[in-house]
């Protein structure tokens, strides 16, 4: 037992003592896209009645196109009928919010099926914020690729990006996320990518996921010629484990065809791949064997070495083994052989394995992602602003430059801001001030209307500001001008922008104006009043709240009922806290749209 504490190896079992977050067998907390899918459709798979949506409102690019009619069949899941293709741009995002820090499974689902009517099989990358994930290579047309992911965002968002390699037009059939147990998949650095999920005791080629599995993880089938099956029409119980291998998986078990064989697999790592690996292995008796008098125990070596044991399985409960530290090397070979005492052979129900990805470039900060985001909506910025702002910095958005953050505890942070010549209306956007680390802010030569707002003069580092040759009206405030006179500040502004002290004559003119109507001025101050109250009143009844994507889909029942459809977009009925509401979509490829959409928030 010496190497087991030496690698402080954990067994879960259906006996032991843990805290779990127990979960409803239902689609709480799943994002379900079907890439390609005519925006504000929907459906319910009938196999596995996961309800999918389009993915429209969660990318602002892309093409829809159709798979060749030949692969457009009942034998092929609807998923896979339409893809989303990104002919333009190097690097195409989905942009998802959900909750920071807890762990998802994220997968990609691709299938060529010649939708370009080309007949060229594309290659390029996929990436998970500004973090290379892994590449796509087609085999053939019709082949169906799964990417997996394990991550834990530590933002409230997450980018899955798309980069042309220009060996190709990257697409996606398929995006979805899934949440799982903190406790589980758990790494010491980096993310978990699916290299194999295996049902080693399964005769035929089924693939298992939802319903039968409550994380709708896949399942197929592996299994050796040397090897036999075992199997029961019992249900396999999870007890305690908080993996949850489903039970039609746990109730077939790969065994050894005599009892003095050893149960053996392995798996190859590619050249030069330094990457650690986890895996994963799932274990449960099923056949019962106090009953006939029998003992079944077996140790696991690792290339030759002990691993673990003995693994006595438990009668129709799961048990899962696992390293809490990676593997590293270029061939593991497991070996699962019997203790002496053990009248029958080893058994495996599952195995998974995974390959640690390094996701070493920090994400842009949240703070500055949203206010930078929010700027993008409300000006209707196209660009090449996808993904994250800041990295790689060969995709940076043009504009923009960013301090250079590495590692884990260097946040990028955005310090430029050009977007003059733009063709900008309205106001200068308020989100702006969210950036509390922009050194340059040129925002010249647009269409923009209203005042200077205050808030330029609370940006700390702010040492050029640009807003000649736009439509400003006002003053310029007092700090952003007495910055300029000592020359702490680069202030260009139009001539007509008047100084806080020039237009305080203005200002009294007015002043004198107003007193001639005293009348009038008694009442907007009561109406001011009244409206000032009834504000408070309602703020303090109800503060705003901002929901998950997720949490929209609990209110609306998977936007099952449309009411109608505005100028935003779709309006969906829902239930919130037993009470009846309207749920209000708004489109993102309206500029204008997003201003109003705004302006009617803050109303209500």
């Amino acid at each position: 037992m010496g190497m087991f504490e030496d690698f402080r190896f954990s067994l879960l079992g259906g006996f032991a003592l843990s805290l779990l977050l127990v979960l409803a067998q239902d689609q709480t907390g799943f994002i379900s896209l079907d890439c390609g899918l005519p925006e504000n459709s929907s459906y319910s798979d009938p196999t596995t009645d996961i309800y999918y949506i389009s993915d429209a409102s969660f990318v602002s690019t892309g093409a829809i196109m159709s798979v060749s009619p030949e692969f457009r069949t009942n034998e092929v899941r609807q998923q896979l009928w339409n893809v989303r293709s990104f002919p333009d741009g190097d690097r195409n995002c989905y942009y998802i919010r959900l909750t920071a820090g807890v762990r998802y499974l994220i997968r990609g689902t691709f299938m060529y099926g010649n939708y370009d009517a080309k007949g060229e099989l594309p290659v390029f990358d996929l990436h998970i914020g500004p973090n290379k994930w892994d590449s796509l290579n087609f085999e053939s047309a019709s082949a169906v690729f799964y990417k997996e992911i394990i991550h834990v965002p530590s933002s409230s968002y997450i980018h899955v990006c798309l980069l042309n390699t220009d060996s190709g037009t990257p697409f996606i059939s398929a995006l979805e996320l899934r949440p799982l147990r903190n406790n589980t998949y758990v790494s010491e650095s980096g993310s978990l990518a699916l290299v194999e999920r295996a049902d080693t005791g399964a005769t035929g080629s089924q693939i298992f996921r939802y319903k039968d599995d409550k994380f709708d993880r896949i399942w197929s089938t592996e299994s050796f010629s040397v090897w036999t099956s075992l199997s029961t029409p019992l249900i396999v119980n999870a007890g305690q484990n908080p993996y949850e291998p489903p039970s039609v998986v746990m109730s077939t078990a790969a065994t050894t065809k005599d009892t003095n064989t050893s149960l053996d697999f392995y798996w190859d790592v590619p050249p030069n791949d330094n990457s650690g690996y986890y895996i994963y292995t799932h274990f449960a008796e099923v056949e019962e064997l106090a009953k006939v008098n029998q003992y079944r125990a077996f140790n696991v070596t690792l290339n030759g070495n002990f691993w673990y044991g003995p693994v006595v399985p438990y009668y129709l409960y799961d048990f899962t083994v696992y390293s809490p530290s990676a593997l590293t090397g270029g061939r593991y070979n497991f070996s699962l052989k019997r203790t002496d005492n053990s009248t029958l052979p080893p058994i495996i129900n599952a195995v998974e394995i995974y390959k640690v990805i390094q996701l070493l470039q920090t994400e842009t900060d949240q703070e500055d992602v949203d206010a930078i985001i929010n700027t993008k909506l409300m000006y209707g910025v196209t660009r090449n602003w996808q993904g994250d702002p800041c990295f790689p910095q060969a995709y940076m958005w043009n504009g923009l430059e960013c301090s250079s953050g590495s590692g884990y505890n260097n946040t990028p942070r955005i310090t430029s801001l050009n977007l003059s010549s733009s063709g900008l209306t309205g106001g200068i956007a308020p989100y702006i001030s969210n950036l509390t680390m922009l050194v340059s802010l040129d925002l010249s030569n647009n269409s923009l209307t209203g005042s200077v707002p205050d808030f330029l003069s609370q940006l700390p580092s702010l040492s050029i500001l640009k807003l000649e040759k736009n439509k400003l009206t006002g003053s310029v405030p007092v700090q952003p001008n007495e910055k300029s006179k000592n020359g702490a500040l680069l202030l260009s502004v139009d001539p007509n922008l008047c100084s806080s002290a020039s237009c305080k004559k203005k200002k009294s003119i007015a002043v004198i104006a107003a007193v001639a109507s005293v009348a009038g001025l008694v009442i907007v101050l009561l109406l001011t009043t009244a409206a000032i109250f009834w504000s408070l009143k309602r703020r303090k009844r109800k503060e705003m709240r901002q929901f998950t994507y997720s949490d929209i889909l609990n209110i609306t029942d998977n936007l099952r009922r449309p009411l109608g459809k505005g100028g935003f977009g779709t309006v969906y009925h829902g239930y919130m806290d037993g009470t009846e509401v309207a749920v209000k979509m708004l489109s993102p490829s309206s500029a204008q749209g997003y201003r109003e959409f705004e302006a009617e928030v803050a109303i209500y």
